[in-house]
């Protein structure tokens, strides 16, 4: 299928941008399992130096001098000749992506990238192999044009966002100087239902830690069930004092550093759309959480922390039956947290929680990673700039919320590089990230592409 006939007026090759989609998709750079991920970056950079974009690999380096065991950041940069002082754009996205499992529920192999009329199917078609795409494409499009940009670019891709972004702030310290720039374009953006884009200026915070429950050294004949305590019970019971049945969390303390939403942040919220019987319908669910309904489905989304079991392992869960004591359970929580609140502290309440609560000697407890959450001032004028753009493309029709549900690095790189940062992309709200058959829309990636084009622009004037 041709798609560049209807885009030659704006510059954009689109078989072109979908090509070098499918050849990132081809690649299965799986963080979590350390796959693939020096071969994707330099794929990246293969498609930028293609492009025009000067690209180089970052490391992180120890005292001898000798690079970490640690992915590198891809990074590129291109000035504009025509206008060298003019303010400079920062791409922020990354080149890992999530396991492919369960794979038998995929339609097509998850890392085959197939073209079904107007989607592409693969792992990273939207996050976030699709949305890095976009951006380079806008670059190459505008040095097709006229042989340069209208504004400075510059690209950070890093390789562990699906696992934590977990050395980003020591990349982000060491190149602070390299990295300087005017404004951010976050890593992703949705679209909505109605095919309007979601503009958003922050990110939730995330704590996420294991709880492990220890019972008897080994696993043991649950006739013994009458003497020895199952650890999965000791589990079950803290996991029910950590909230109620309404979300609300009850960890003493948890809520004391959120400010409340201010009448612009509320008034933004209500503005939004959510559509709340197909919301339902997508995820085969019957109500939420505390029967929310109208802006207090808007505002939970944004505002308010949550606590969720990510993961629940013990004993036995093969075929049939075997009738044993687990030694161990072990439960994965990840809270979201709001603005204010810091990982480290909200991890010191949830370990007082454990004492109070008569946990502490036989449950251990793990953090496995911190996120504080971002957000950047509504009235900032790279906000306008990128609503403007955005408005432009898409006939007036654009939503903006204070804040995706989701985490990302965001906060430290508004405290690190001292710039504001807002998602927007190409990303469907039912694409299926994280999931089987994830896929990337054709005709979102090309109208995203004219908007990152448009941004490029306002950065010049």
């Amino acid at each position: 299928m041709n798609f560049t006939k209807d885009n030659e007026k704006s510059g954009i090759n689109a078989n072109e941008m979908i090509k070098d989609l499918q050849d990132l998709i081809k690649v299965p750079s799986v963080s979590a399992r350390k796959q693939n991920l020096i071969e994707c970056a330099k794929m990246v950079m293969k498609i930028m130096e293609k492009t025009g974009i000067k690209s180089e690999l970052l490391y992180l380096i120890d005292e001898n001098g000798n690079k970490l065991d640690v992915p590198p950041i891809v990074y590129g940069e291109i000035l504009s000749k025509k206008n060298p002082d003019a303010k400079t754009l920062l791409f922020y996205n990354h080149y890992d992506v999530q396991p492919e499992d369960p794979v038998g529920l995929w339609k097509y192999p998850p890392f085959d990238g197939v073209i079904e009329n107007n989607y592409i199917f693969g792992r990273g078609a939207s996050d976030d192999k699709g949305e890095l795409i976009t951006r380079i494409n806008a670059v190459e499009s505008f040095l097709k044009e006229d042989g340069d940009i209208p504004c400075n670019v510059k690209f950070i891709v890093e390789g562990e966002e699906e696992i934590g972004s977990r050395h980003i702030e020591q990349y982000l310290s060491k190149f602070q100087k390299k990295f300087r720039c005017d404004g951010i374009i976050w890593e992703f953006g949705y679209i909505d239902e109605n095919d309007r884009p979601i503009i958003s200026l922050g990110m939730k915070g995330l704590l996420y830690v294991e709880l492990i429950a220890h019972g008897p050294s080994r696993d043991v004949h649950s006739s013994l069930a009458v003497l020895i305590e199952n650890p999965a019970w000791k589990l079950i019971k803290l996991l029910d004092t950590l909230q109620d049945k309404n979300g609300k969390i009850l960890i003493k303390n948890w809520y004391d550093d959120i400010n409340a939403l201010s009448e612009e942040e509320l008034n933004t919220i209500s503005n939004e759309y959510f559509n709340e019987e197909s919301f339902k319908k997508e995820y085969g669910i019957t109500q939420f959480i505390d029967n929310k309904t109208g802006i207090n489905i808007k505002k939970a989304l944004v505002g308010n922390p949550s606590c969720n079991i990510a993961g629940l392992i013990s004993g036995y869960t093969g075929d049939g039956a075997k009738t044993i004591i687990p030694s161990t359970a072990m439960a994965k929580i990840d809270f979201r947290l709001v603005p204010n609140m810091n990982p480290q502290k909200q991890f010191q309440l949830l370990k007082n929680h454990l004492v109070e609560n008569g946990y502490s000697n036989d449950i251990e407890l793990k953090m496995i990673h911190g996120e504080a959450a971002a957000r950047t001032s509504l009235n900032d004028p790279f906000v306008k700039k990128v609503e403007d753009s955005a408005k432009e493309i898409y006939d007036n029709k654009i939503v903006k919320t204070i804040s995706s549900p989701g985490t990302g690095p965001m906060h430290a790189f508004n405290k690190i590089l001292n710039v504001p940062s807002v998602s927007i992309g190409s990303t469907h709200v039912f694409s299926k990230i994280h999931s089987p058959n994830e896929y990337a829309r054709i005709d979102l990636l090309i109208k995203t592409t004219k908007c990152i084009k448009k941004i490029m622009e306002k950065m010049a004037i």
